[in-house]
């Protein structure tokens, strides 16, 4: 995936028999999926091009040009759905951030001790979790929520962590 493209969304399935798509959306406002209108597939390539929709539960059911059928909605089953992050607005301030800039992060206690990087960040349903590659063994998460992750520095390439006592 370039570094260029920020996911936005991801095809949930089918809704109705007319070929409207549901589509988990991962921006703060839904709609923004139907005012991007072309959204793109991890690669770059068009992936579903939006022509209206609405708010549904956790995102919109939107119609998408050439998909006319429930089968052909249903086809489209976790399509991973992106924009180029120059069709993102800048952050406001720098408290603020897209939650794709955590990944590569340093990952430090408020001591200064090193746990590791921002592999990834995860949502499985229950919030954002952050996946962190430690020097050596196997990744872990930790919850990105204020009590475990209190600081984030983008400027300085790191997040402060308060990591679970397994970890420790």
């Amino acid at each position: 995936m370039s570094d260029d493209l920020i996911q936005v969304g991801r095809v949930a399935g089918a809704f109705g028999v007319r070929g409207e798509v549901r589509i988990t959306s991962f921006t703060a406002d839904p709609l923004a999926l139907i005012d991007y209108k072309t959204l793109l597939r991890e690669d770059g390539a068009p992936g579903l091009v939006l022509t209206s929709g609405r708010v549904a539960k956790g995102g919109v059911v939107a119609w998408a040009k050439g998909v006319e059928t429930r089968d052909q909605a249903e086809a489209l089953r976790g399509l991973k759905l992106f924009i180029a992050r120059a069709d993102l607005p800048p952050p406001e301030d720098e408290d603020e951030f897209y939650v794709t800039d955590l990944i590569g992060l340093a990952v430090e206690t408020a001591d200064g001790e090193p746990l590791g990087k921002v592999k990834a960040v995860q949502d499985f349903g229950a919030g954002d979790l952050l996946e962190i590659q430690p020097p050596q063994g196997a990744t872990w998460y930790l919850p990105f929520t204020r009590e475990a992750v209190p600081e984030v520095h983008i400027s300085e390439g790191k997040v402060i962590a308060v990591p679970p006592e397994e970890v420790e």
